[in-house]
Parts: structure tokens; C-alpha cells; sequence
């Protein structure tokens, strides 16, 4: 992580949070635009951009609609500048929010000139609409869901296992702590590097996905230009990579629609789709903005040699052995 870029909350509060209600820039506002071409003639998306913000996938409780106000988003925005949360009754007793350092932006997003509380415009709730047996399955409807296994890595979550960002793998959600883009495009293909883990997707422009047995976490993802935007499919993806960021599922069965529109000099609207009738009751969809990054990605080092997974293994081996003692 790049620590001289990211933005530690403080106590300044409700001045900061109004100062980005009002200077934050807005995705679509400037209607018609049309990007530079690269030498191939396609839109130009290329240069390195960052999504990051206060607004998460699912939009939280203390928000009743996916737009709200600028006095509603300052007030909101003063106290996650304070808490890193929106509920104000999140409190910090060992201050670890006072000297932790995250890239989460300076404020809710705007798209379209719009505030926006949840990354998901569809279904109108904001929530990522699972079927009865995923909810099931994933005991998403207990009040005390059993806590992740901690019998052995593989079980870990992708990020703890520094295997893939929240951003790395599609769809590309923001990170608590490396949200950089970086897009580089030829004739026949588009890359993008993630600056957390150093992921990189790669899309063929053109052509048949492959064969349905080739599977990756990544997924294979093919992809062509529909006027102003670059539009990639995702399909075949590996049932390892069931478990992602923020309670998002994908299987298998997921056919995952990407949208890339360049609206101004230094703005992207990113959209996706998501459909998968083995998870969910409908086709959802997600917009967010990328706006142009002041730095370059500097190298991502995790876990500072992943000693992390050592310490989590072994607090749930003392766990186990406190409880066979009866303490």
C-alpha cells in the first residue's frame, strides 16, 4: 500500500465530509463526451484510475434510498470520516481507527451527479438479491452465523490468503486499503492491472470464450467495443472462487457483463451485471465511478510475508484448547 497517498480519517468531521459533498466529481455530468482514440481507433481508457469511496456494494442500513441529499451525505460522511462506518454507535474503545491509514476516498460517490449510498442500482434495495437456497447454504438469514473454518488455509478468505483483491478479480469493487487501476490497451487486447496482489485481467477483444472445462478464478473474459464503452463478458469461472468481497458470490454459473465509458478527461463509469440463477433471483446490476489518479501504482506487499495466517491459525488452535480445558 502506498501510504503517502491514502487518507487517514481524523476529527475534523462534518468539515471535511461537507467540503466533499460539494467538490467531489460527478460521473456523467458532462453529456456527449467523447474519448481520445488510440492508435486502432478505439476509445482511449488507458492511464491509471482510482474507485475509491465511502459507498460500499450493499447499501447499509442507515440509508433508505439509493440517492440521497448533500445534507444527508454530509452528515453521513462526518461519521465515517470519524468511525471509518455510518453507524455512529460503532465505537473504537482501543483506537485502532485513530491510527490505521485507509484508501477509502473523501466521500460518497457521485454518479451521474448523483449521491449514491450502494454501488448496486438494482434491485432497488441495494442488496444483492440471493435465492432461498443461497441463503440457506450460506446461512445468510441467522442472526449468529457460524464464524468462518480456521482448520487450515485453504479456508481463508481470498484477501487473507493474498490470493486476490477485492478488485482483482471481476467485477472490480474497491479496496479498504489499494483501489489503483491501471488500463493498457493494444489492437486485440485490453489489460488491467489491479495495484493490490498485482492482479491483472486480461481481455481478448474478439472471438469465442473458451471451452467451458477451462476455468479460472479470473474467469475468461472477452470483450468488444460498443461505441463510447468497452464491453466485457466473463464466464467460466472456478468453483474456488466461490467466496468474494463483501458477501458477493460467483459461481460457476455466472455470466458476469462489464462496462467501461469513458465520460471526461479524467472520469470512468464503470457498470456490471451479474447473472447466475443458482445464487440469485434476478440479474443485478452495479455502477461506480473511477476517476483519474494523482500517483503511479507503487508495489503491494501483503502481510508482510503472509505471517498473518500463522497467527490465525494458531489463535484458533489456543481457542480449542482453552475450551477442552473448560476455561
Amino acid at each position: 500500500m502506498d501510504t503517502a497517498r491514502t487518507l487517514r480519517p481524523d476529527r475534523r468531521g462534518f468539515l471535511l465530509a461537507a467540503a466533499a459533498s460539494v467538490c467531489l466529481p460527478s460521473i456523467g455530468v458532462a453529456g456527449g463526451y467523447r474519448a481520445p482514440r488510440t492508435v486502432s481507433g478505439a476509445p482511449d481508457l488507458q492511464g491509471v484510475w482510482t474507485n475509491a469511496s465511502y459507498t460500499y456494494l450493499e447499501r447499509p442500513p442507515q440509508f433508505k434510498s439509493l440517492v440521497i441529499t448533500p445534507a444527508e451525505a454530509a452528515k453521513a460522511e462526518a461519521i465515517f470520516a470519524k468511525l471509518g462506518s455510518f453507524d455512529p454507535k460503532d465505537i473504537d474503545p482501543l483506537g485502532q481507527k485513530d491510527s490505521e491509514a485507509w484508501e477509502s476516498g473523501e466521500g460518497l460517490a457521485r454518479v451521474r451527479g448523483e449521491i449514491r449510498t450502494s454501488w448496486i442500482v438494482d434491485p432497488p434495495d441495494g442488496q444483492l438479491p440471493f435465492n432461498a437456497e443461497a441463503r440457506r447454504r450460506f446461512h445468510l438469514d441467522e442472526k449468529n452465523r457460524p464464524p468462518r473454518p480456521r482448520d487450515n488455509p485453504e479456508e481463508q478468505s481470498f484477501t487473507t490468503r493474498c490470493l486476490g483483491a477485492e478488485g482483482g478479480y471481476p467485477p472490480n469493487l474497491p479496496s479498504p486499503d489499494g483501489n489503483y487501476l491501471q488500463i493498457v490497451q493494444t489492437r486485440d487486447h485490453v489489460a488491467m492491472l489491479i495495484e493490490k496482489y498485482h492482479d491483472a485481467h486480461i481481455v481478448r477483444l474478439g472471438g469465442p470464450h473458451a471451452p467451458a472445462a477451462v476455468t479460472s478464478l479470473m474467469g475468461d473474459a472477452v470483450g468488444h467495443w460498443e461505441g463510447e464503452s468497452l464491453v466485457i463478458e466473463n464466464t467460466n469461472f472456478s468453483p474456488s472462487g466461490l467466496n468474494r468481497s463483501y458477501g458477493l458470490k460467483i459461481s460457476p454459473a455466472t455470466t458476469l457483463v462489464e462496462r467501461f465509458t469513458r465520460v471526461s478527461a479524467d472520469e470512468l463509469l464503470y457498470e456490471f451485471t451479474v447473472t447466475d440463477p443458482t445464487l440469485y433471483t434476478q440479474t443485478w446490476r452495479a455502477e461506480m465511478p473511477f476517476r483519474r489518479a494523482k500517483g503511479p501504482i507503487y508495489e503491494y506487499a501483503c502481510h508482510e510475508a503472509n505471517y498473518g495466517m500463522t497467527n490465525i491459525l494458531s489463535g484458533a488452535r489456543y481457542e480449542e484448547r482453552t475450551a477442552a480445558a473448560g476455561h
